[in-house]
Parts: structure tokens; sequence; C-alpha cells
């Protein structure tokens, strides 16, 4: 027994942890200096670590289990993440404009967060059954149903930032399961008609405003372009060292709205300025590259596109929170994994986290099939 947990400790991939534990370090710490400028702000951290904890548990758990069974759950949790996106249309409770959280006493969860791991396994289990199919039209159709499904829920809260996140997803395993350029180019000009009908008929009117500040921040620097303007100027006082933490003049007197969830990376740039933006790209590249290296060495088709369902959630979330950042995306509400504020968005992450690592602990010399997921 205790020879076997040793094995599965020496399998567990520490570069993968510490990038997590780091990303992490970097968030409380910028949660920490916010909550010095909040009457209340100490509960933000309070919170934080509970999730943290709870969430840690969890990874702890879902690492020791065998991932393998999640293929028999992924329907299952994928209708059950349907029937919670039309629940919180009815019983949700809305919060800046988008009916997506149900909320008993303290405590509130998101439901779409859900949908992200049940999309992810759904998919997963989807592409490993295609894996050794031509890939073409079929498996893009029927795999873009399972993805818009929960997209058009998602938009009716309306919440495009998290639909967005779904459709990169979508994306991110259509490439590793082979998409051809012909498949692409399709895919893209559909993507600019949807564009078109969905500025008309679809997007509110806050969320196309949202588009036009982006495009020109000076018509709205005040109100809509508020904070992307206050997020240009957090990066760019932090200059190499930062202002320190707990000095930045953004975060501190409030002129940084969301400092904790959407923003928290100009709080890092400008307290801890260039280094610390340094250090935080370097953990989230260890990060997507342990996740990448784990799915190369996955044993089977659906090891290695539940590994790439876990890679392309953060990158793409990543991604974005850090683009509307630097202010070349527009503002959607991403948070930034491991370091933003929000319990709900903390636990996913650590138990995509989690799954991978039982992946990696599950692995056994030999079991290596580079490129399994297309083969």
């Amino acid at each position: 027994m205790l020879q076997r947990f040793v094995e599965k400790l020496q399998r567990l991939d520490w570069l993968l942890l510490l990038s997590v534990l780091i990303l992490f370090a970097f968030g409380i710490s910028a949660i920490y200096s916010v909550a010095l400028s909040r009457d209340a702000g100490f509960e933000l951290i309070s919170r934080h670590l509970v999730a943290f904890f709870i969430g840690f548990a969890i990874f702890i758990f879902i690492t020791r289990s065998n991932y393998i069974q999640l293929r028999n759950y992924g329907r299952g949790m994928y209708i059950l993440g349907i029937l919670l996106m039309v629940a919180v249309l009815i019983f949700g409770t809305t919060l800046r404009g988008t009916t997506g959280w149900f909320i008993i006493g303290p405590f509130s969860f998101q439901p779409v967060e859900f949908m992200k791991l049940a999309l992810i396994i759904e998919l997963a289990r989807y592409f490993g059954e295609h894996a050794r199919r031509r890939f073409g039209w079929r498996e893009i159709l029927g795999s873009g149903i399972l993805t818009f499904i929960p997209v058009g829920l998602i938009m009716l809260q309306p919440d495009l930032g998290s639909a967005s996140l779904l459709v990169g997803i979508w994306i991110v395993f259509l490439f590793f399961a082979g998409l051809r350029f012909q498949h692409a180019a399709v895919l893209l000009g559909s993507a600019i008609v949807i564009g078109v009908l969905g500025w008309s008929l679809i997007l509110a009117d806050y969320q196309k405003e949202r588009v036009q500040v982006f495009l020109d921040p000076q018509l709205d620097s005040l109100g809509i372009g508020y904070n992307i303007s206050q997020a240009q100027i957090a990066i760019g006082s932090g200059q190499w060292l930062g202002r320190g933490l707990g000095f930045g003049s953004q975060s501190q007197l409030k002129f940084l709205p969301e400092a904790q969830t959407d923003f928290v990376f100009a709080v890092i740039a400008e307290e801890l300025g260039f280094i610390g933006v340094l250090l935080v790209f370097i953990a989230v590249g260890i990060l997507l590259w342990r996740v990448l290296v784990i799915a190369l060495r996955s044993r089977d088709s659906f090891s290695a596109f539940l590994a790439i369902g876990v890679f392309a959630s953060l990158f793409v979330q990543i991604f974005v929170n850090i683009g509307v950042n630097l202010a070349i995306l527009p503002a959607t509400g991403v948070s930034l994994p491991f370091v933003s504020y929000g319990g709900s968005s903390l636990l996913l992450s650590l138990i995509l986290i989690g799954i991978v690592q039982s992946i990696a602990v599950h692995q056994h010399p030999g079991d290596s099939r580079s490129g399994a997921w297309y083969t």
C-alpha cells in the first residue's frame, strides 16, 4: 500500500502543481492588497481561502481517483449542466445585468462553471470515440451541436464572456482533432455571418457599446470604457518593480473597478511591476506546457482529449482575461484562473487540474502515445 502511494507521488506532475500554487500566491496577494481599501475587504480573503482549501481537498480526491470513470458520467453531467442552465434563467439571481447565479445566504454558484467541466468531459468522450475516423464535417457538426446548446442558453442570460469561452474550448478541440484548412475557412465565414446577425439581433446595447468603445476608447472613456482606461493606467504605472503591495493608486483609491476579479492582472502589474508580470507569465507558461505534455503522454484518445480540454479552458480564459487588461480584446467579464477572486471559478480550476494530475498519476511507463488524439 505504502509503495503504491509513493509511486503515485512520484508520477505526480510537481511542476504543474507548483505553477498553480505560484499563481494562487500572486492572486491572494493582489486580493489582499485590494482588501486593504475595502471596509469589509478581509471577508474577501477569508472566503477565497475557504474556497481554495475546499477546492484543494477536492483536487486531492480527484487526483487519487481514476479519471477514466468520467467517460461514463460525461453525458449525465452534460444533461445536468443543461438543466442547471435552464433553471438559472428561471430561478437565478441577476447581477450586473446577467441572470447567472444561484445565491443561498453567503454562498453563490454559477452553473456555467459546472457546464464548462461537463462540456469538456462530453467533448473528450465524443472526440475520443471518433479519433480513428477520418475527421470531417460530421464530427464538426456533432461536436458543434453539443457546444452551441449551452452557448445559446448562456446568451439568454446574457453572458457573452462565458459563451465565448465555450466556443473557444470547442475550437481548440477541433484544432487538435485534425481541423483542415477548408474546414477552418468555412467556419470562419460562418462566424462572420453569425457575428453580423448577432450584432443586429442578439447582442444587448451595453454589449455593443463595449465593442464600440474597444475599437475607439475615446467614445466613452468615463463610462463603458472607464475600466479599460483605468487598467491601462495601472499597468503603465507599474514600471519595472511596481509601487508595492497596497500602494497602487488605481486599486487603493478605487479607480479600478472589479480589481479583485476581472482586472486583478492590472493590480499585479501596478503593484509588482514588470517583474511580477513576468513571473505570472512564466507560471502560466509552465502550467499550459505541463498540461500539453500530459496530453501527449496519454495512453488513449479519451485521456488525451480530456487533457486537451483542460488546456483549452485554461488557455482561452487566460488569453481573454489578460487580453482585456491589455486592451487588445473588448471587456467580457472573464476571470484569470487561480488568480482572480471567485469561489466557483477557483473550484472549477482546481478540479480541472485534479483531473490532469489523475491522468498523470495513472499513467505507467510505456503508456505514452504521442499524437494519440488524431491518429
